[in-house]
């Protein structure tokens, strides 16, 4: 006696197969006995774009991956006009509001124009965000009418159409000192963009002016898309431009605040804790070292590890953050809620298939008790 039940089916089967016949039913790993493996399924995930599957296959292997197809970039040879968009690029990086600005680019462009961006940006950043002309802005350090100089010596150059700087603090300092150095009429604080109309509010929101797209608009935050077309060809374009700083500062210090101290409201980077924590000090000591703001769950909150300012979430702080690293965080609907606006996510969690790990671009399945002090070590070693 062996113990492994007879299976009828797969015996008459064998019989007809045997005796030449062609069998009623397939010989699926069902019909000859073997157990469906719903683990070893799980386990078998491919990547099909940016969704993941499971591959049910029969035969235990993973589908073959998808071939990526070649990047074809959209090349404007010959365009009937420019429109110059001057994004903020701090450090380099395109913000949301930045891709927003050139998305708006995009629209006042399409009718036979091309987009001109004046930015310390790479080609290939530049061009996914919608440029087709790029243009090297080299001046460091904090001289705004030195830029404002620069600006309106490009402008006359390039007669561009449009030129388009996002509503914020230095974004829109440097569009009325452009106005007041070009004679230009600015309209600010447009929150609607076509080809042929511009919108904003006015009066408290009571009053909505419209007009033609004239030559100097700034624009809103989180109201037009930004670019998600094929990548463009971001093409650099040479142009002559006063060199060096208007020779007012003697020295320009950035003075970084303290990241402890910053409000998660206004945080750029966020290390939040969840339950996945237990040694709080290595947490707060790598949340320091990456010079992040920390944060944590709510159920970190309840529990009294950390305080209540820190709770991350649609019940705590809403964030607006460039980065967002979550510990042991599974991802409650309200706390995905709070990161909704967040430009980048990377997740630490056990779990595969956990809320936060779908969410993030970058996720590490790993423990986060060993993920926290391997990364503090990794940091030490770098510090010069």
């Amino acid at each position: 006696m062996t113990g492994k039940r007879r299976d009828p089916r797969a015996e008459r089967d064998a019989r007809r197969v045997a005796g030449g016949e062609r069998p009623r039913f397939a010989l699926t790993p069902a019909a000859t006995g073997l157990r469906r493996d719903p683990r070893a399924e799980r386990d078998r995930v491919t990547v099909a774009g940016e969704r993941r599957r499971l591959v049910r296959d029969g035969a235990g292997g993973a589908a073959p991956a998808p071939v990526a197809a070649p990047v074809v970039r959209v090349v404007v040879e010959e365009p009937a006009f420019l429109v110059l968009a001057v994004p903020e690029a701090v450090r380099g990086a395109l913000s949301a509001h930045d891709r927003q600005l050139l998305g708006a680019a995009r629209l006042l462009a399409e009718a036979g124009g091309a987009v001109a961006v004046f930015a310390g940006v790479d080609g290939p950043a530049a061009g996914a965000a919608g440029a087709d002309r790029l243009i090297a802005d080299d001046l460091t350090g904090y001289d705004p009418e030195a830029r404002a100089a620069r600006l309106a010596a490009l402008a006359a150059q390039l007669s561009p159409r449009h030129i388009l700087l996002p509503e914020t603090a230095s974004g829109g300092d440097l569009a009325r000192r452009l106005a007041a150095l070009t004679g230009e009429t600015l309209f600010a604080g447009a929150e609607r963009v076509t080809a042929d109309l511009v919108t904003r509010p006015a009066r408290a929101r009571r009053v909505e002016q419209r007009c033609r797209p004239p030559r100097l608009i700034t624009l809103a935050a989180d109201r037009v898309p930004a670019y998600g077309g094929p990548p463009r060809e971001a093409r650099p374009l040479a142009a002559t431009l006063p060199a060096g700083g208007t020779g007012r500062f003697l020295s320009v210090e950035e003075i970084a605040p303290d990241p402890a101290a910053v409000p998660l409201g206004e945080a750029g980077f966020v290390v939040a804790a969840g339950n996945g924590v237990r040694d709080f000090a290595t947490f707060r000591a790598l949340a320091a070292a990456l010079g992040a703001t920390p944060g944590a769950s709510r159920a970190v909150c309840d529990a009294g590890a950390m305080p209540r300012a820190a709770q991350v979430g649609a019940s705590g702080t809403v964030l607006r953050a460039d980065c967002y690293l979550a510990f042991g965080i599974s991802g409650a609907p309200q706390h995905l809620a709070g990161i909704a606006a967040t430009e980048q996510v990377i997740a630490v969690n056990t779990d595969l298939h956990a809320a936060m790990i779908e969410r993030a671009g970058l996720a590490i399945v790993a423990d986060a008790q060993a993920v926290m002090p391997a990364l503090l070590a990794a940091l030490k070693r770098e510090k010069p």
